[in-house]
């Protein structure tokens, strides 16, 4: 199978204006979008674009409306004036039981000779909104380990203000993944995350472990997020509402440059 799962660990660490770190264990698939629908049909656990134990569905990536991935991120790299890649890779968390929040979800972009060509690092908060920051590299092609940056153009945490700039550190999957994001202001960091993990196969065993392992975890992103909001708010961290000019815009996309 080209799709495959990824056991790992994922984690976040703030400096200001609350010092926090936590870390916590977590299992990812990495999808290759032409090939998850026939691989779906292999395995009674998982499903594509219908409820199973293990499920993922058009509608939560891409433009979310149900468009099928490959119509999506041909059309989007298009506009950027990237060609139509020869395969495309989505990592993601899949939906456990019905339920899934993806904080960032990576696409990867590669050409006939398996070239990574453009990443999409696909953006979500907890208000139902979404951004692409999308790499074009300056000669056609990214190299195996990437570092981007970005300036911050989406509201995401209501206890970040919009005046900071992301760095990425993005590992091309393989054997293992690695997944990094560091947070500026006025070039000093106060903000990282990390995803990183071991690939496993996608096949019956493995999501018969996934479904082990990670039931109840599904919802340990989406409830530490909150816990710490809460905390940093209690502690007199200031509260930063959605800008005006984003309220409205459930969806947008923007650049980010190799550095």
């Amino acid at each position: 199978m080209s799709s495959c799962l990824y056991f790992g660990q994922v984690m976040h660490e703030r400096e200001q204006p609350v010092a926090y770190k936590f870390v916590y264990d977590t299992v990812s698939i990495k999808v290759d979008i032409d090939q998850i629908e026939q691989e779906a049909k292999q395995n009674p656990l998982l499903s594509l674009n219908r409820f199973n134990w293990v499920s993922l569905r058009f509608k939560d990536h891409g433009p979310r409306d149900g468009t099928p991935w490959r119509t999506w991120v041909d059309g989007f790299l298009a506009d950027y004036g990237i060609a139509r890649p020869a395969r495309v890779e989505l990592l993601c968390y899949p939906r456990i039981l019905g339920y899934s929040f993806n904080p960032l979800a990576v696409w990867y972009a590669y050409d006939a000779q398996n070239r990574v060509i453009a990443v999409i690092a696909e953006v979500s908060n907890t208000f139902g909104q979404w951004h692409h920051y999308i790499l074009k590299p300056k000669d056609g092609l990214a190299p195996t380990s990437i570092k981007a940056e970005a300036d911050k153009v989406f509201h995401v945490s209501p206890f970040i203000d919009m005046q900071a700039r992301y760095h990425f550190r993005l590992k091309r999957p393989g054997d293992q993944v690695f997944t990094y994001i560091k947070e500026t202001r006025d070039g000093k960091p106060f903000f990282y995350a990390s995803q990183s993990g071991r690939q496993q196969p996608l096949n019956h065993s493995t999501l018969l472990k996934l479904l082990g392992f990670a039931p109840w975890r599904a919802l340990k992103v989406i409830s530490l997020i909150h816990w710490w909001a809460l905390k940093i708010w209690l502690k007199g961290g200031q509260f930063h509402r959605t800008p005006k000019h984003l309220e409205s815009v459930n969806y947008s996309h923007s650049e980010m440059k190799l550095c």
